[in-house]
Formats: structure tokens, sequence, C-alpha cells
């Protein structure tokens, strides 16, 4: 039976998830440029609140199924040698 071989590139530093990191610190610098000022329409801050927070809950959505898929090939990997 032929064995291929799943490499992960491992440098042991999770650079996805530091990319997560900045990536939400740079919705909260974002929003507090965008945050309304005296006279703007009521309806700006929710707006600007939502849109926030609907872009970290993505992001964290997505390191979420990087870890999965992490997980999935070291136990694909692990399986594979005990073959």
């Amino acid at each position: 039976m032929h064995h291929e071989t799943v490499s992960t590139g491992g440098s042991g530093f999770d650079w996805k998830g530091l990319g997560y990191l900045v990536s939400i610190a740079s919705v909260f610098l974002l929003g507090a440029v965008a945050w309304p000022k005296d006279g703007e329409p009521s309806w700006y801050l929710p707006v600007l609140l939502a849109g926030m927070t609907s872009s970290i809950i993505g992001m964290a959505c997505r390191y979420k199924a990087h870890l999965d898929q992490q997980r999935e090939l070291k136990r694909t990997k692990a399986e594979a040698r005990s073959s």
C-alpha cells in the first residue's frame, strides 16, 4: 500500500491566528475612527457596532475552521503512521 506524507508546514507558530488577531485589532481601530459624532443620525451607532461585531464573529468562525482542519490533519497523519 502506498502512503503519502502530509506536511502542515509546521513552523510551530500560528501565523493565521496572529493574522486574525491583527484583523480584530483593525476592526476596533477603524470603529474608533468611524464612531458617530454629535449630530449624526441615531442609526449610525447600532449599525457600526453590528458591523464590527459581525466582522469579529466571522474571523472567529474562520479561525475555528482552521483549528478544526489542523486537528483533522494531525489525526489523519497519526492514523497513517499507525497503519
